[in-house]
Order: C-alpha cells, then structure tokens, then sequence
C-alpha cells in the first residue's frame, strides 16, 4: 500500500514536471522569418499605396500595404546609397563611421569592419540562417595582383586591371554574418560587373563593356560572361525565391537580406514590362519590381511560412533625378509625393522613404503608422523580438519598432528625434513636427546647390521648417523661432559628441575632423 502511494506520488511529480515543460516551451515564441527587401532610389510616391494620385501601378506592394502596417514617416540615415545601407545592417548612423559623404565604388575597400556587429551577425548567433542576395555597396577588399599598388577611391579605369578575379574578395558578407552571400559590389553601373559568391567570383571577366543610353547607362569596365545588366534584378528575385522555398524546409529559421540595385540606373525593364507605365523607363521599370514582389510573396505563402514571416519593403533613399523626374511630374507623376527634393537632398525627398511591414502573426491587416521611424531601427527590432540586449556598442542608433507593430499605447514617440544626412555631408534633425537643417541650400543635387556659390551665401546658414504645417519645406522659420534652432542644434550635437542617439553608455565616433562639419554645432 505505501508503495503504491510513493508510485502515485512519483507518477503525480512526472507529469507536473512534464506539463510545466510543455507550457514552457509553448510559451516560448517561435522566431519569424525575416526578409528585408531594399529597393534602389525608389520614390516615397512611386509606390501607389503612399501616393494616391500616382501614375505608376503598384498592386502587389500596395497589397502588402493593405495586409500589413504602412508607416508615413520613414526615412533612411542618408539621402544616397552606400551610408543607408550601412545604417541598415549596423544600426548605426552612417556619418559615424569613417565614411563622412558620398559613396563607394565597385572598388572601394570594406567599409564595415568586421568586429563590428550587424543585423546578419545578431541573427546568426541567435540561430539564424542567414542570407544576402543582390546589391552590397559597402565595399570589400578585392585581391590585388600587385598589392603594393592598392586601388584608388575614385572613378579609375585603371584599378581595374590591378584586380585578381580568381581569388577570394576579403572582408566579404560571409565575414559579417551572412552564411550566404551572392551578388555584385557597387550599383548595376559601377564596375566591375561580376557576381561573387561567398567571396569567389562565379566567373572571371572576359570583356568590357560599357552603355551610354539616356535611361540604360553604366561606367565602362570589367563584364563577366554569366554578368547580363538586363537579367540581374530577375536573377536576384529568382533567387530569393528558391533560397525562401529551400528555407522554408529548415529547422531554423531564416534572414534574407535583399537589396536590388533597381530602379537604379541602369534602368532597364524587361520586353514584358517596357511601355506598361505610359511615362518612360523609370515607371517601367517600378511596375517590373512590383511584378517580381508579387511573385516572392506568393511564395512565402505557398512555402507555409506566411503567418511567422516578418517582410520588409523599403527603399534606400528617394528618387534619383535619372529618372527623369521633370518628366515624370508633367504627366502627373511625383516620385517625391508632396515633399521637396529628391536623392542626395536633405530635403524631405531625399531620405523619406515607402516603409512596408508584413507579419501576419503579429501585426493586424491595414495600419497605417504616422510614427517617424528610421531604417537603422531594423537591428534592436530583431534584438527585441529574440529578447536579446543589445550591447553598448551595438545599434548605437537602433530603436525597436516591435510596439509599433503590436499598436502598444505609448506615452512619447518612439523616438526622441532623428538625424538625417545629405551625400555632401550635411546634416539635420528631426523632432516632432520640427526638422533643423544645418546647411543653407539642398546638400545635395537639387536647387539650390551647394556649388551654386551665388545663391548659397545669399541664404540663412541654416534652416527650420514645421513639417505639419509645411511639409514641403517652403518657409524658412529659423528667424522667428531662436529658441527652437538652439534646442534642435543642442540635441544634434549631444548626439555626435555621446557616438549614440539612443540610451546607454558613450561611444566613440570613428575619424571626426573639423571637415566632417562638426565645428558648425559648437559655434
């Protein structure tokens, strides 16, 4: 009879034990996929979603849009290529690493150093598969025939021929945290045009080529045979889609970084999509993309993996003048929506991006965020959902959008504010309705230009706008509002000098010098 209480009580003890371990790991939360989509100079009103008087047809990122959470007040770190990406994987600001304006080259060495941590090397130590497919941009080392002669940083032919293609690139995405990596070095018209895979070349360059067409053109250099321009915003998409059904299967999940060099120029629509806008190339081109999401979203779908998949949609910065956007505005058609500027600017149009967030587990079907959010936020988003803590020195710039995403009520914005960066280096920041522009023209490739010496000094130094009530930056108010320039110019440096934006412990900056501008604050 005591036996049989003790084998009661020990058959009583084994299954507590048992349902507390499954109520455990049921309440454990299963990680999301994760695909993050960047498109290339494409417009916050090329996207039909975000601009309801737009000419260019959208229909599959609007309806990821409608199925998801639409955020209005999205911006990239910089108003050009190179930086924005940095911002992504990083979580920090561009202007803090030693790239202080412009971009790199297909040459150009790596930018990232790879003690740093990225979003790639976060997730993968999370237990992540992790991917990159499609347009790098921040530089790599290319081995050298002669390494005594190392490339230069700008538009030399000559570099070219300095490169050894039969040897593994260093300082790769294999090295920063991607288990996978494909894709070319710079933009489609930056060469060398050679697809590497993790860190080799798939092919050696056997040609040059070079195409000087008003929509279509790309710098003459180095072309691999398996390198065809027109193919390669297809390729990647294609690939995508069999690396998210081959994912799928795993039993872990995965993050697919997808950064298209499209529309970009060179732009170039295939015969099936040329002629479908009714404007030129560009919108073209837009409708191509859109066409190919379609496609890479039926396939999460199909794959089964819809319901725990978080997908991104985004673009680096605005539309690029390449598009011919004069043209594009006489039949009805703003890329930059209602806000002034375009890529480069410090203007609206140069940084306010379309910003689309899926995850059908998580977020509800058709909100529409008015939050301002910033594309380094991408890094403490995934650290929040993995429940991990960020260190000091990671994500100095990062804020989780995951409460956004779960419409949490907030008692302040998520933000306290956001810098914003011009490809000539100039800066401004963002809080509230209230944006401060430390420049006295565009900083960028719009009127008025920072070369345009005559009608810069004619200008206040710096400017302010209230983006409520002017959001397309049409009236200069630092005169009348001393007091908030003072604020706004306080913050922003607060913001260099601690080498973070967010809460945490001071970091430091890499190479600041009196050129980077950073005299301009202290004054």
């Amino acid at each position: 009879m005591e036996i049989n209480k003790i084998s009661v009580l020990a058959f009583s003890l084994g299954c507590l034990l048992y349902f507390n371990a499954c109520s455990d790991e049921i309440k454990k939360p299963i990680p999301p996929n994760i695909i993050y989509i960047l498109a290339d100079d494409l417009g916050y009103g090329d996207i039909s979603a975000f601009n309801e008087n737009g000419k260019i047809h959208t229909p599959n990122i609007d309806r990821m849009a409608a199925e998801g959470i639409k955020f209005t007040d999205a911006h990239t770190s910089s108003s050009v290529c190179t930086p924005s990406r940095y911002g992504i994987l990083t979580g920090r600001y561009n202007w803090r690493s030693r790239l202080k304006s412009d971009v790199l080259t297909g040459t150009s060495k790596a930018l990232i150093p790879t003690s740093r941590s990225t979003v790639a090397s976060l997730l993968q130590k999370q237990g992540y598969q992790t991917a990159f497919i499609g347009k790098w941009h921040l530089g790599w080392d290319w081995a050298l025939i002669n390494p005594e002669e190392p490339l230069g940083d700008g538009w030399n032919e000559g570099d070219f021929g300095n490169i050894d293609f039969s040897k593994p690139v260093k300082n790769s995405p294999n090295d920063l945290g991607f288990d996978y990596a494909y894709g070319h070095a710079g933009s489609l018209d930056m060469a060398p045009y050679v697809y590497v895979e993790d860190a080799l070349a798939t092919e050696e360059p056997d040609s040059a080529t070079v195409n000087t067409g008003e929509y279509s053109w790309w710098r003459k250099g180095p072309t691999s045979p398996d390198f065809i321009h027109e193919e390669v915003t297809p390729n990647f998409f294609n690939m995508a889609i069999a690396y998210t059904k081959q994912s799928a299967t795993a039993d872990k999940p995965f993050f697919l970084y997808l950064p298209l060099p499209s529309p970009h120029t060179p732009m170039l629509p295939t015969a099936q999509w040329q002629g479908k806008s009714g404007l030129n190339p560009y919108g073209d081109f837009v409708m191509m993309i859109d066409h190919y999401m379609g496609m890479l979203l039926d396939a999460v779908k199909a794959a089964g993996i819809e319901d725990n998949t978080l997908i991104i949609f985004t673009s680096d910065n605005g539309c690029s003048p390449a598009a011919k956007i004069e043209a594009l505005e006489a039949k009805g058609h703003y890329p930059g929506y209602v806000y002034r500027g375009h890529k480069a600017d410090i203007f609206e149009g140069g940084h306010r991006v379309p910003f689309i967030v899926k995850w059908p587990k998580k977020i509800k079907k058709g909100i529409i965020s008015d939050e301002t959010i910033c594309t380094t936020d991408l890094m403490a988003t995934c650290a929040d959902i993995l429940g991990y803590s960020l260190s000091d020195n990671e994500g100095e710039d990062s804020y989780s959008l995951l409460p956004l995403f779960e419409q949490k009520t907030q008692a302040k914005p998520l933000r306290e504010a956001t810098v914003h960066h011009s490809i000539n280096g100039s800066f401004a920041i963002r809080k509230g309705d209230w944006k401060l522009i430390m420049c006295p023209g565009s900083g960028g490739w719009s009127f008025p230009k920072p070369d345009n010496k005559t009608v810069i000094d004619s200008l206040p130094p710096i400017q302010l706008y209230n983006l409520k009530e002017d959001p397309a930056e049409s009236k200069n108010l630092q005169a009348a509002y001393r007091e908030k320039v003072v604020e706004l110019r306080a913050l922003l440096t607060k913001y260099i000098v601690d080498g973070r934006s967010t809460p945490g412990a001071k970091q430091k900056n890499d190479g600041i010098t009196s050129e980077w501008k950073q005299i301009d604050f202290v004054k």
